[in-house]
């Protein structure tokens, strides 16, 4: 059986568990009761009422966190030509075709890759060293494209990637703890939303069931799903 240590029981007993809370409040709860030395990240969970299963069933997509989500980003472009240039302005950390080779030999200092379209059929060599860490680009993530300029800037000031897992969950940071509760309000409303619009017409019944809020290390608050319904 899992037993959590003091900390954990300490911060627990702080937390109302019992009742679902307005996002406000249950932000304002998981920051006061954060106990771990460094900055944690604010998380939240979502489990939807889908069966992922079936393919018209599962949820994912894309959302740029208005206030960021407090990490820095390493971002590799997978480019050529003036797309090179377009992407280096733009903030890429690292940037060229080289890099394919670079990775087969062991390179993995980089947190979101970018590829170009036409560059796919060389980046889909790489395709078992990073779809298991969930680097692959993916059309549907927007990080294959031409416009690699927009797409370095979304992801550097705060977009992130959601997807459902096989327990029709959906787990994705909002933020650190020393965000004010204003940042990590609006980027919770903005993963909702974009969570809500994401909705597969073949999901029947209720599809946001269940949301709870916590940091790295400590406990989960619930939170009102009525504003989802």
């Amino acid at each position: 059986m899992r037993t959590h240590g003091k900390k954990y029981r300490a911060a627990a007993q702080k937390l109302d568990q019992t009742t679902a809370q307005p996002a406000r409040q249950a932000i304002e709860a998981v920051k006061g009761a954060a106990f771990a030395k460094f900055d944690e990240t604010v998380e939240v969970a979502v489990r939807l009422g889908v069966d992922p299963r079936h393919a018209d069933q599962v949820v994912r997509g894309t959302v740029v966190l208005p206030a960021g989500t407090g990490k820095s980003v390493r971002v590799l472009v997978i480019a050529q030509g003036p797309k090179v240039a377009e992407a280096e302005q733009a903030g890429a950390d690292f940037v060229g075709v080289e890099y394919v080779q670079r990775i087969k030999d062991g390179f993995l200092d980089f947190d979101v890759m970018i590829a170009t379209p036409d560059l796919m059929g060389q980046v889909g060599q790489l395709g078992r060293v990073l779809g298991p860490r969930g680097l692959m680009p993916n059309p549907k993530a927007g990080t294959v494209t031409f416009d690699v300029g927009r797409a370095v800037r979304e992801v550097k000031a705060g977009k992130i990637e959601f997807r459902v897992d096989k327990g029709g969950n959906v787990h994705a940071p909002i933020g650190k703890v020393s965000f004010a509760a204003d940042a990590l309000e609006s980027n919770f409303a903005a993963l909702m939303d974009q969570i809500v619009r994401s909705k597969p017409s073949a999901s029947k019944g209720v599809y946001v069931r269940n949301v709870a809020i916590s940091s790295s290390m400590g406990p989960g608050v619930t939170v009102d799903t009525t504003p989802y319904r």
